[in-house]
């Protein structure tokens, strides 16, 4: 995924970069040992918990900035760069509530020929989970048209192109995790909801081992200068 992201957006170790919403910084950390860049890569994040997982002594090429995608658009964000050459969000935009306001904001904080770029699942999956989990992400998660929209109105030239992983992955691993909520979706059902979900599964799923297609729309966008 971290390479997939690097080369969508055309990364070089001279850009100024930011992974918003970043958390622990999984994909920083690996872009980062990559590209070895000259200017650290922006980690944000709102949580300064989840900020302290990039870890101690912070790893070359990282720099933690406690602040959350509203307020990097808004320009409440004390940023070390007047600019940012690349900004890539890895499913995090369905957590931002004004979407179209704070989508737009982030493209005004690119350079000349800045790219922006949007990881994030589909309108519907097909992970093995319990109908009541799916349909609920149906309703919750945003269409990745809708949000090229919103990058196309900021004024950047607009491509989307998907990537597809089969991951296989124990059975009994994969509902602990359901009982952990390793998905934010999971946060919204209570203790007995996710008890009666996880049975669901069991009984639909007796096979020990799942495969699951794991599919990601990227959103580009450029800024057209670019495209001169």
């Amino acid at each position: 995924m971290s390479g997939r992201i690097a080369e969508a957006l055309r990364l070089d170790s001279t850009d100024r970069i930011a992974d918003i919403g970043s958390g622990t910084g999984l994909f920083a950390k690996e872009v980062a040992g990559q590209l070895c860049p000259r200017h650290p890569i922006l980690c944000v994040d709102p949580s300064e918990a989840m900020l302290g997982g990039l870890g101690d002594p912070l790893p070359s090429g990282l720099a933690p900035v406690v602040a959350s995608a509203e307020d990097v658009a808004e320009g409440r964000a004390r940023l070390p760069y007047e600019e940012l050459d690349a900004i890539w969000l890895k499913e995090s935009v369905h957590h931002v509530t004004d979407q179209a306001g704070t989508l737009h904001g982030l493209a005004d904080r690119l350079a000349p020929a800045g790219r922006l770029l949007i990881v994030m699942l589909p309108a519907t999956i097909r992970y093995p989970l319990f109908e009541a989990a799916l349909a609920r992400f149906a309703e919750l998660q945003p269409d990745p048209a809708v949000i090229e929209g919103h990058l196309r109105e900021a004024g950047l030239d607009t491509r989307i192109t998907h990537v597809e992983h089969e991951l296989r992955i124990d059975r009994d691993r994969y509902l602990d995790m359901v009982r952990a909520r390793y998905m934010s979706l999971l946060s919204t059902f209570t203790d007995s909801e996710l008890r009666e979900g996880v049975e669901e599964m069991r009984a639909a799923h007796p096979e020990p081992e799942l495969i699951i297609p794991d599919r990601f729309a990227f959103v580009l966008g450029r800024r057209v200068e670019e495209m001169a």
